[in-house]
């Protein structure tokens, strides 16, 4: 399954339901240059042994760069039985385009 939102769909889904979770599986030195607020992060490679600290409970939008990284966490995540994990299309880049440029692209 395919599941993407698009920036604007998750900011507009973050203001209407603030239990909305980030999951940011990004490096730490990526992290580092910018996140969304409020954001989880557990690296891709590390997701298996961290899985315990990802809540099955509410929506779960995952991201990382521009949307590589994340799908493959959304379809690892999915395939462990998370039913409402999304990936975010555009990753960090595009929602520091479309919804925060304060933070920096790279």
């Amino acid at each position: 399954m395919n599941a993407t939102i698009s920036v604007t769909q998750a900011e507009e889904l973050r203001e209407k339901n603030p239990s909305t979770q980030f999951l940011d599986v990004r490096e730490p030195e990526e992290v580092a240059l910018g996140r969304i607020s409020n954001a989880q992060h557990i690296p891709l490679n590390s997701i298996p042994e961290n899985i315990d600290r990802i809540s099955k409970e509410g929506i779960l939008i995952v991201y990382c760069h521009h949307g590589m990284r994340s799908q493959k966490a959304v379809e690892y995540l999915q395939a462990k039985g998370f039913k409402n994990c999304l990936n975010l299309s555009g990753g960090i880049h595009a929602w520091s385009t479309d919804i925060d440029p304060s933070i920096p692209c790279y």
